[in-house]
């Protein structure tokens, strides 16, 4: 059984301060040892936050990368910073970093190869728009970003990255994929990584959805038996994180 693992994307929120005011209210209500919880958070909150967390069954994440180790990249963040300051997990291709920032598959892919080398675990964001779903290519879209995205990844490699399915009209809108619609896609991507690799390395992979997911409709889409978690955005900032965290309660 592939253990569950809920990961909160604060996104560009929460000041240092405001950080450890929230990690104090979430700490009894996330503590579930059969979950993976992790907190993925803007890079000057990491460090307070890892402190914070430390003695918690809490995991700490980041929200981006860059695939160089240093240089006159302005503004940027390593991966060996990111070890430095206690971070385990690091999201990447998250649609909000592909349109605003204008990062390709190609630049997912990079990221993704140095957070294996470095020992970070990675969070692969891949998803459709609305007017790709309407159009029918779903499946095909998201199939092109995972091969891109996982090319000259190994099979022991990969088995180790979690994969976020987040279609991008579901983010921040109040819509939710119905579970039927989650573990369509979520399966698709399964059926992937096996052709890929193999059905041992599909099988062992981690697959999120996210795309507003909350403690009313998380129960029914974790139960779907290609979901093995979600990828939580706004609810991940609200004591209702906790009742995410424990949807079996």
């Amino acid at each position: 059984m592939r253990k569950k693992i809920i990961a909160g994307n604060w996104k560009m929120n929460e000041t240092p301060s405001e950080a450890l005011k929230l990690v104090e209210t979430l700490k009894p209500l996330v503590n579930n040892p059969d979950v993976d919880v992790v907190y993925c958070v803007p890079a000057i909150d990491i460090v307070p936050v890892v402190n914070a967390v430390k003695g918690t069954n809490v995991h700490v994440g980041a929200e981006n990368l860059y695939f160089e180790d240093k240089g006159a990249y302005t503004g940027e963040v390593s991966a060996d910073m990111l070890l430095d300051a206690g971070v385990e997990y690091v999201i990447m291709g998250h649609s909000e970093r592909r349109g605003y920032f204008h990062e390709t598959d190609a630049d997912i892919n990079k990221k993704l190869k140095k957070a294996l080398e470095k020992g970070l675990k990675p969070i692969v964001c891949c998803g459709e728009s609305l007017e790709q779903r309407e159009q029918g290519i779903t499946e095909d879209w998201i199939r092109m970003q995972i091969k891109i995205a996982f090319s000259g990844v190994t099979a022991d490699q990969a088995k180790g990255v979690v994969i976020a399915y987040e279609p991008i009209w579901a983010i921040g809108t109040g819509k939710t994929a119905t579970s039927a619609q989650a573990e369509e896609v979520c399966k698709s991507i399964r059926e992937t990584i096996a052709e890929i690799y193999d059905q041992a390395t599909a099988d062992e992979i981690r697959i999120q959805y996210g795309g507003s997911m909350n403690a009313g409709n998380c129960k029914e889409l974790l139960a779907q038996p290609d979901i093995d978690g979600g990828l939580i955005g706004g609810a991940s900032l609200k004591p209702d994180f906790g009742k995410i965290v424990n949807y079996k309660d």
